[in-house]
This record gives structure tokens, sequence and C-alpha cells, in this order.
């Protein structure tokens, strides 16, 4: 299109869409990338990168106890909610600043406004109302917080995204919800002091994960204090004198300080003009793509959780990049969603690649599990009661290592890695004759023997 004032118009600039406009640019394309809020998006703003910070801080009360098992004598430990805030404040400055300098060496150019869709091909500006023709348009937009149940009394509570600016740390708190960030944020209130309770409809935390996984997570958050209210949910939430009333639909009431809903997150397509352009949505506003991130307009491509299909950073990354190879490289590149190694920043942390045991039986029926748990080393010393759980899913037909799923300190760290193996289609046999690195947590991956089922 000789008319075009770019090749490509991104609208989002968050994970996915810097990575898809930097590849781009380095095609040899017009980029124009458009952020209503901050470059970086959900993860570096207001998502992975503070929530990590915050893991951080909330595993050092602990860390502080463990040392004397040691031999040392820490002097009580005060934590001052301020300071971490204002760090973290810092850092995502910082990093913010860090995406904008690798656009602007791109090539890209950043309008720091809204956009929307007109059709196939435009783009408008919102802050200055200037149209924008492109070749290609990116949809980018990720995912927000939403608040539900939406039950009366709803408006006094918090999100993540406000968790992470509130002006005092509070001494009561209950997250509602079961998943990702309810977890984390539960265990990141509960480690920085605060009396936590995690209220949550299901039987289970973290539905979709494997059994195992989801036991051992109840257990050690029990543990640790944190008050399970679980198959329940909220019915009210009222103003007291001295915080908060919550009415939970099993008949209890919880006194607290703040209440933090972590139910879900919606795609991000309000009022971007997708339907009037042609774009089909699903039902939840999710922009539906072909395998090549392709929606039902041929010059509108999306990636990232606006897509509702892995909802995970590294996932809108890897899209982002697929679709720049693609469009401008001449390189046809479809993502793999089947294998995805993930974290859960709980403590103790978690994490998985691959099938859990159920749906490893589901799809190939002749499975075989080795499972093992122990105390942590670390533990031995520190008197802590701490159980690492260790369970590897294989292909009774074949040997292959359909599943790895961990918990214990360092489970990110460690799928990171084995999701290699997994990914590669490794067997059991190539992680049996696998030498293990003594004395790890890490080597029981590869010194499991015998089956239990």
């Amino acid at each position: 299109m000789s008319d075009c004032d770019v090749d490509l118009f991104v609208i989002g600039g968050g994970s996915g869409g810097v990575r898809a406009a930097r590849i781009a640019a380095g095609y040899g394309a017009r980029v124009m990338l458009a952020e209503e809020y901050r470059v970086g998006g959900t993860c570096v703003i207001r998502g992975c990168v503070p929530k990590k910070l915050f893991v951080y801080a909330s595993r050092f009360a602990a860390d502080f106890e463990d040392a004397a098992g040691y031999g040392w004598s820490v002097p009580q430990a005060t934590f001052d909610w301020p300071t971490l805030v204002k760090n973290k404040d810092a850092e995502i400055t910082r990093l913010e600043g860090i995406y904008r300098d690798n656009l602007v060496r791109a090539g890209v150019e950043i309008v720091d406004s809204r956009a929307v869709i007109e059709d196939a091909h435009t783009v408008r500006i919102l802050k200055t109302g200037a149209r924008i023709r492109a070749r290609f348009i990116l949809v980018a937009t990720g995912g927000r917080a939403v608040k539900a149940p939406a039950v009366p009394g709803i408006e006094h509570a918090i999100t993540s995204n406000e968790a992470f600016h509130l002006e005092r740390l509070p001494g009561r708190i209950a997250v509602v919800g079961g998943g990702y960030i309810a977890v984390e944020f539960a265990g990141i209130f509960a480690g920085l002091g605060v009396a936590t309770t995690l209220v949550h409809r299901g039987e289970k935390l973290l539905r979709g994960f494997d059994e195992d996984v989801r036991d051992a997570l109840g257990r050690a958050y029990a543990r640790r204090g944190i008050t399970l209210c679980l198959q329940t949910g909220l019915a009210r939430i009222e103003k007291a004198v001295d915080g908060l009333v919550v009415s939970l639909t099993d008949g209890r009431e919880l006194h607290v300080d703040q209440v933090m809903i972590a139910t879900g997150r919606m795609p991000n397509t309000e009022k971007l003009g997708l339907e009037q352009a042609g774009v089909q949505l699903a039902a939840n506003g999710a922009i539906i793509v072909d395998e090549m991130s392709r929606t039902s307009v041929p010059s509108i491509y999306a990636v990232g959780d606006v897509t509702d299909r892995v909802n995970l950073t590294p996932v809108a990354i890897r899209e982002g990049h697929a679709f720049a190879d693609t469009v401008f490289g001449n390189r046809p590149t479809r993502v793999d969603h089947a294998v995805v190694p993930t974290a859960v920043f709980s403590t103790p942390e978690i994490g998985t690649v691959g099938l859990t045991e159920a749906d490893a039986r589901q799809r190939y029926g002749n499975v075989r599990i080795f499972r093992t748990t122990f105390r942590a080393m670390k533990a031995t010393l520190s008197g802590r009661d701490e159980q690492v759980l260790m369970k590897i899913v294989v292909d009774g037909e074949t040997d292959r290592v359909l599943g790895v799923h961990i918990v214990g300190d360092g489970a990110g760290e460690m799928i990171q890695l084995v999701g290699i193996a997994v990914t590669m289609g490794a067997t059991k046999a190539d992680f049996d004759r696998t030498m293990a690195v003594h004395p790890t947590a890490a080597e029981e991956l590869v010194t499991m023997r015998s089956p239990v089922a």
C-alpha cells in the first residue's frame, strides 16, 4: 500500500508489543507504537517484576529466623513498607526507561496516547486526533484486573494494581481467588507479617495444576499460618470503624483492613474499535486469532493476553517475535503453546512444565509416575518444617517425559532448565543417565528410579 504512513502500527507497549515492534523495525519496517499508560505493560509496570521484588522482600523474615540454626545471632529485624514501595517504584522507572530506549534505538516511534482502530488500515490517536494509515496493525493491549463477583461493597476492595501502591501495610487482609496472583500475593503479605486469609470457591488452590502440587501448596500455606477459606466466596463487603467486614457465602465473617480481589483478568479490548473494523471476538472479549496470530481481518494481528491463549509474559514475547518474523522477516513462524514452563512465586515456590498426571492418564492411559518428597537440606539446621516435592510424569509406552512438577525453593529456576529437556522430547532414560549434582535438591530429578504409580 503506497498511501501508508507506517508499515506497522502497534497498539500496546507491553512485552509482546514491544518485542514485535523492535523485531519488525529490525527487518526494516517503519513502526509506530502507541501506549496510553507506561511502556513495559503489565509485567514490568504492575505485574511480574514488582511482584517478584515483593516476593523477595517477603522471604527475608524466614531467612533471619533460619540464620540462628547456622550460628548467626540476628538482632530483631524491622520492616518498613514505604521503603520497599519507594525502591520498587525507582526500579520500575529505570526499567521503563530501558524499554523506551530500546524502542527508540530500534527506530520505533513511540506515541504516548491511547489509539483506536477505525478500519482495517487506519488507527486514530486520541490525544491528537491524528489518523495513521498502516499496512498492518498489531493489537497487544494485554489484560486487565476485574473485581468479581460484583457483590455489594465490592468498591471497597482493591486489585493487584492497587496492592503495589498501598500507603501502608495492612495488619489484616483477605485475598480472594485461587490462581497465580491470589496465591502469590497471599504469600507476600503473610511473609511481611500480615494476618492473611485466602478465600477461594474451589476445593483446592491453583486449578489446572497437578493434584500433588495443589495438595502440597495447601499444606504449606496452612503451616505458614495463612487461613484458607475454601469452597466459599464473597457475599458482601461492609465498612466498619476498624476496617472492613467481609461476609462469606458459607456464613462466616472476616474482619480485615483490606480485601484484595484476584479472581481473574479480562482481555483488554473495550472501546478499541475492533468490532467496527470487523475483528471477531470471543464471548469474554478475547481477540480470536489463527495459529499465525492473524485475526478475521487479514491486516490486523493480535498477540499476548488479549488473545487469551496462554496468558504468560514469555508467551506474549514469543508470539510478538513470531509475528514479526512471519510478516516482515519472510520466515513464517508458529508458536507451540503445548509445552510452556511456568513458575508460581508462592512460598514455597512452584515450577511446572508439561502435562499433569490427570491429563497424561486421560491422553495416554499407560503412564508411570515418579515422585519424591523430602526435607530441604537448608531446613535441617534451621529446624523449619519445609518439604520439597518433585514429580515426573512419563509415557509408559515411549518412556518420554510428559511433565515435571516441583514445589520448593528454587523451583522456578529449576523448571526453566528442565523445560529444555521436556521440549526436546527427553525420555526418562535420558534423565536417568544424566549425572547428578550433589548435594542439591535438583539431583532428585535424575535419581528417582522406582515408579510410585
